[in-house]
């Protein structure tokens, strides 16, 4: 569209002229609309505002304190723990963005290899002195009926499981009404691949599981509520794990402003 501006506007020339114009029009505006469609094919992530922020063959811009329990499997950001290779405390793989105030977020996951597991991401984090993460975290967990949730790391725990909508209002109480949808037998598994798409408002927190609303979060308590923070990838500490990530696609709403204004105690 920038290259459309350095067009010159003649004046009408006759009939000949005229329709020359409408010709020369119709290549280029053609030419550009397949041009644009091939691009959108390509990039369709960025046409709505995303950007990849996983490259799909590399570990660039991520970081963990430990890098040995993180690698590249299959296009697929992957942290592992084995026997030969326990993990004593939950291991954060961390964007090297810088913080995020209001966003949506795209990732699919999965998580497989023992029973009780677990695994996650932060959002509006901050790392703590031995590297763990506390703030807003999505967790999920196998062998539940819930599977997901929204939770707060070295909180509140808790902020709304599967099928419920928690308001906190000022003075930190909490309202829990349920999402009738989002109830009864999940329509995904932990296991298999699954996409997280999470949007982040000031307080308003929204997560849907493969296009369906899962859980929702209106933090109005000013003690407790996060505006900014990192994003980190988790590998919970525990049995053999394989937590994977991939398709990871940001869009920036609102720029973060400051630190996240929660003190964790």
């Amino acid at each position: 569209m920038r290259r459309m501006s350095t067009l010159k506007t003649r004046q009408p020339l006759g009939g000949n002229a005229t329709l020359s114009t409408v010709a020369l029009c119709t290549v280029v505006f053609g030419t550009f609309a397949v041009a644009s469609l091939a691009f959108g094919q390509k990039g369709s992530a960025n046409d709505r505002g995303f950007e990849r922020i996983f490259d799909g063959k590399t570990l660039h811009g991520w970081k963990a304190a430990d890098m040995s329990y993180w690698s590249i499997d299959d296009g697929a950001i992957t942290g592992k723990i084995t026997k030969e290779h326990p993990l004593k405390a939950n291991l954060y793989l961390i964007w090297q963005g810088g913080e995020l105030g209001d966003f949506e977020l795209k990732l699919k996951s999965r998580v497989f290899g023992s029973k009780g597991i677990n695994n996650g991401f932060q959002f509006r984090s901050e790392e703590l002195p031995n590297h763990d993460l506390a703030g807003y975290q999505v967790d999920n967990n196998l062998d539940t009926d819930w599977l997901v949730r929204l939770y707060d790391e070295h909180g509140r725990e808790d902020l709304a499981r599967r099928g419920h909508r928690t308001v906190f209002d000022a003075s930190g109480n909490a309202t829990t009404t349920d999402i009738v949808e989002a109830h009864g037998p999940a329509w995904f598994k932990l296991e298999n691949w699954h996409e997280y798409d999470l949007t982040c408002e000031g307080p308003h927190l929204i997560l849907k599981v493969d296009g369906r609303l899962a859980a929702e979060v209106i933090d109005n308590d000013p003690k407790q509520q996060d505006f900014s923070g990192i994003l980190g990838l988790q590998l919970h500490t525990g049995p053999p794990t394989t937590a994977q990530f991939k398709d990871i696609q940001l869009k920036i709403l609102k720029t973060a402003a400051g630190t996240s204004e929660k003190t964790h105690k």
